[in-house]
């Protein structure tokens, strides 16, 4: 592991380049309103930053404030979130929004403690909240810093293991400086995302290159080391666009799976992909319409989620009026009203 001579030279350097080669500008940074900082983590995880930029943007202008966000339209706020995926987090958001509002008077607490226990923050959200806004000595430990600090130590031990992880935090809440912990944060979430990125790393302009493990050793490419491997589970999706010259029907879906909260239009899931007369025989079956529907194939659509494959096939059916189907009544809206609700983006595609 790393003497402290080491370690006092990789802070001290780490403060250095950050505070005159640090030309990474994000509008979150430097902000100490924890709110902003708040909001901007929960974006960010799961996110790149770019993708992530025009949705914290657009948060900030319609709930300036975490009482405006706590107030909100859930739907208002679902459908803002719209395209980001991982839609817990969007869950997770108005819940603690509504927590400040209700348990602190507004006031976003300032104990890391009190922070942590909040729903959707970890360790690294809390410890960025409570560095960058207040100041305090708790490290961040994301994608970024693993990297860093498995490359600078030469830690061999999987990021992906318990013993990894534990190793990898106490030597960054080692390295912090204690009295600048936002400029130490945010200076090595840059540095890994801009100087030690995972491939094609700037290793010939890295400040830290003399006394790199990994560059000394030849290793920069096999570091961190990861060793699970994640299994994707792929699932058929056969989406019904319902539809009467004036309205669409649409539902919420509401149980535990993916995209909760998120609407749908009418869903027949199998277990392999069907062919779309196989398709229409389990319409008819299921008696969703008085008479035999014209089914038209739209198109196709896989997307790629952390763990699973979503395999799409979009059809629709246009009926005259709504008494021609026997779905609920009570779900069908407006043409005019469609853009109001929120959904998954490959059905977001179809009504933008």
């Amino acid at each position: 592991m790393l003497s402290n001579q080491l370690k006092k030279q990789f802070t001290s350097k780490l403060l250095d380049w950050h505070a005159h080669e640090n030309f990474r500008t994000l509008p979150w940074k430097e902000e100490q309103d924890p709110y902003k900082i708040w909001l901007s983590e929960i974006i960010l995880q799961q996110t790149r930053a770019e993708q992530g930029l025009p949705y914290y943007l657009r948060f900030i202008d319609q709930y300036p404030t975490i009482i405006d966000l706590a107030n909100a339209n859930d739907e208002h706020v679902f459908k803002l979130w719209e395209g980001l995926g991982y839609y817990n987090r969007c869950r997770n958001l108005l819940v603690t929004a509504r927590v400040i509002k209700d348990q602190y008077q507004g006031v976003f607490p300032k104990n890391y403690n009190d922070i942590i226990n909040l729903k959707g923050i970890g360790n690294y959200t809390a410890a960025a909240i409570a560095s960058f806004a207040y100041n305090l000595p708790f490290a961040v430990v994301d994608g970024n810093v693993y990297r860093v600090l498995a490359r600078y130590a030469g830690i061999e031990l999987p990021i992906d293991s318990n013993e990894g992880k534990k190793i990898i935090a106490s030597l960054a809440q080692e390295l912090i400086a204690k009295d600048k912990a936002a400029a130490y944060n945010q200076a090595i979430m840059d540095f890994g995302a801009s100087i030690c990125k995972p491939k094609n790393p700037l290793c010939d302009t890295c400040p830290f290159q003399r006394n790199c493990k990994a560059n000394a050793e030849n290793t920069v490419s096999l570091l961190p080391i990861k060793t699970k491997k994640i299994t994707v589970r792929k699932r058929y999706f056969n989406y019904i666009i319902v539809e009467t010259p004036t309205h669409y029907w649409i539902e919420k879906r509401t149980d535990s799976d993916i995209w909760r909260d998120l609407h749908q239009v009418l869903l027949i899931e199998t277990d392999k992909k069907i062919s779309p007369q196989q398709l229409k025989k389990q319409l008819i079956e299921k008696e969703y319409f008085k008479n035999k529907p014209n089914l038209v194939s739209v198109h196709s659509k896989d997307q790629k989620l952390s763990h699973q494959l979503i395999i799409s096939s979009i059809y629709n059916i246009k009926i005259n009026n709504i008494n021609e189907s026997r779905l609920k009544k009570i779900n069908w809206v407006s043409k005019k009203d469609i853009p109001k609700y929120a959904f998954p983006k490959t059905l977001s595609e179809i009504f933008s």
